[in-house]
């Protein structure tokens, strides 16, 4: 039996320990306090906006769609908003053309080309351009006035801030709740943009979970929580901005075109006697005219009386310029580069067809190098004006589609032309590695790609009336073209064995002779039908054939269409 004492004493232990305890759950709790404090606790942390925007002084940050553009900045000039031509051309419109030798800037539309030189000014009585730095700069309202987007500048914080917008899709509004901070990223934790005063209308970006990226009224973006917004309703947009009509010529039948290779005037008079083998030809591409120096003049074998013999045959002729024939001294990137030589050569072309009636105009022009693209394409626009002034029909013959001639505009040729002629051949060239001229996936995948820029109404697919014969002997490989004809006469002549390969749609056949070794991927009249397969299958506007006299005659039953 415990002593009074005893008891006392375990009294005085328990009390202890209870203290110890509740000790060390205060301590506990006031450490988990201070750190849930902490941790929750919004950070008051502002933002450098020079920083965060990456501009300073007369520099403009720049949002496309409500996302900043890395790398590229307007420029805040005499109290306007101007953004850099490289970048409008490649972001937002590619029709603004910089003449670099005459210091102007050219604009084409499908009647007319817009000039406009360091004096010409825009409504608010400011230069449309201004050369700073080594770039050319283009006043906000002039791009906004030649472009489907809306343009939004504000100038009067800290950071100059300009949004181009390209989206008319609606966006979704809300009202923010009470003062709120704007912040970089989702969470309190994140440095803050400014303060979202309370009532004030914002765009809602992108909803999370907890957090909203939204724009607000004087042009910031960020971050708030949900908590703050009570979405309103969604704002329909409605672009009062009209698109420049190109209006194109389209034969009402499908295109069955023929190149006529004619390298004198002598060779006009053969045209009779190489059509006399064809069939449902009805329009032929004679290369009459070929440029010669880089100041728009070219060597022409045009004949008023071939033209009329082909009229009388039913045919349209469409003339061939190109760059190759005679263009020994031709540089194209300084050609299409000069405003005067672009402007002599559509002139020239325009006298040309009132004097020889000829139907069309058909560049061929190859081989030219990136810089030459955006200056060719100018060409193309310039031309394609004078051209649909007086009802010629333009076409252009365009490389199989690939990245590495991804200059050539696919697409803005699609827009100003009346016909893209996909010249799907020399899949395999003339010192490059042995193999086919043109598989069946080559045609295939080029149609294909073509087709996402092209409207198909506008494709012409062209195939190969030769082939190559290749052959590999110590010395290395060499090819040499030949016609569909020749080279027919050529396996029988050798005694060639040919065997069908599925993967490529053509026979293949191999002869060793003289310690060499020659292949051929033969083109003829079953591969031609799995290209003219892919023509109908696609409801492509057409085919053409290189060249008028490669062929047999009974080529004539498989190339054509209905």
């Amino acid at each position: 039996m415990n002593t009074i004492k005893e008891i006392r004493q375990m009294k005085r232990f328990l009390t202890t320990v209870l203290t110890v305890i509740l000790t060390i759950v205060l301590f506990v709790g006031a450490a988990a306090g201070f750190f849930l404090y902490r941790k929750y606790k919004p950070s008051k942390e502002q933002v450098n906006e020079n920083e965060w925007y990456q501009a300073n002084g007369d520099e403009t940050a720049v949002f496309l769609d409500n996302e900043l553009v890395e790398g590229t900045k307007g420029r805040y000039i005499d109290g306007q908003t101007y953004l850099q031509l490289d970048w409008v051309n490649e972001a937002v419109n590619e029709r603004f053309y910089w003449d670099a030798g005459n210091s102007q800037l050219l604009y084409t539309l499908p009647d007319q080309i817009v000039y406009a030189d360091a004096e010409t000014l825009g409504s608010s009585g400011k230069p449309l351009f201004v050369e700073q730095d080594g770039a050319v700069w283009l006043l906000s309202s002039l791009v906004s006035a030649y472009t489907n987007v809306r343009i939004e500048m504000f100038d009067t914080d800290n950071v100059h801030r300009a949004f181009v917008d390209t989206s008319w899709e609606p966006q979704q509004l809300a009202v923010v709740k009470k003062n709120s901070a704007l912040r970089i990223r989702g969470g309190v934790k994140s440095a803050m943009i400014t303060e979202v005063p309370s009532g004030s209308e914002v765009i809602v970006l992108e909803k999370l979970e907890n957090w909203s990226r939204i724009r607000t009224e004087d042009g910031q973006v960020g971050y708030l929580s949900n908590r703050h917004l009570k979405e309103t309703e969604m704002k329909t947009l409605v672009s009062t901005f009209v698109e420049p009509e190109y209006t194109s010529i389209s034969m009402d039948e499908p295109v069955v075109l023929v190149w006529h290779q004619v390298t004198n005037r002598s060779a006009n008079q053969a045209m009779e006697s190489l059509l006399s083998n064809t069939k449902g030809v009805n329009v032929i591409a004679p290369t009459w005219f070929m440029l010669t120096d880089n100041q728009g003049n070219y060597e022409s074998l045009a004949d008023k009386n071939y033209v009329d013999r082909a009229h009388a045959m039913g045919l349209q002729v469409w003339a061939v310029l190109d760059n190759f024939n005679k263009g020994e001294n031709v540089q194209s990137e300084v050609l299409f580069a000069s405003t005067a030589a672009r402007k002599k050569l559509t002139e020239s072309l325009m006298q040309d067809a009132k004097t020889y009636g000829f139907d069309g105009i058909n560049l061929d022009i190859e081989g030219i190098k990136a810089s030459a693209g955006p200056h060719y394409v100018q060409f193309i626009r310039e031309l394609s004006i004078d051209c649909r002034k007086v009802g010629l029909v333009l076409s252009i013959d365009s490389y199989v589609p690939a990245a590495y001639s991804a200059f050539y505009n696919w697409a803005e040729q699609g827009r100003v032309a009346d016909y893209v002629v996909m010249m799907g051949y020399d899949e395999h060239y003339a010192g490059g590695e042995a193999g086919s001229v043109a598989s069946i996936g080559y045609e295939r995948q080029g149609i294909a790609d073509l087709l996402k820029q092209v409207p198909k109404e506008k494709i012409i697919s062209a195939i190969p009336f030769y082939t190559r014969i290749w052959k590999e002997d110590a010395s290395g490989t060499t090819s040499q073209s030949m016609g569909i004809a020749n080279a027919k006469a050529w396996v029988e002549t050798n005694q060639i064995e040919l065997y069908w390969q599925d993967e490529l749609g053509q026979y293949y056949g191999e002869l060793e002779k003289d310690g060499a070794k020659y292949e051929i991927w033969m083109e003829e009249e079953r591969s031609l039908a799995l290209k003219m397969q892919l023509i109908k299958d696609n409801d492509l506007a057409g085919v053409a054939c290189w060249r008028l006299g490669f062929e047999p005659a009974d080529v004539w039953d498989t190339v054509k269409l209905p």
